[in-house]
């Protein structure tokens, strides 16, 4: 886990749950956080912006996505995945 992707993915997500990155932790989900749905698709927009990647994501129905946000390590490592894969 590259911590550069790890912090910059923090960092997005604790903008979202208005928190201080070092309050999230990468076994906590997006609930834990506070994070709903609305700042769900915020967060995959900021992190695609911020990785400039394209996230298989759907909104309508998240379980049918390809893209694991079930911890943030899992989100992490995703993202990493997604980053590895498009700008190989």
């Amino acid at each position: 886990m590259s911590d550069t992707t790890k912090d910059r993915v923090i960092a997005i997500i604790a903008e979202q749950a208005v928190l201080e990155p070092g309050d999230v932790s990468l076994n906590q989900t997006l609930e834990d956080l506070g994070i709903d749905s609305l700042g769900l698709v915020e967060s995959i927009f900021a992190i695609e912006e911020g990785f400039d990647i394209t996230v298989p994501f759907n909104a309508n129905d998240p379980s049918d996505s390809d893209f694991d946000i079930s911890s943030v390590a899992a989100i992490v490592k995703a993202v990493e995945s997604l980053v590895a894969e498009q700008h190989a």
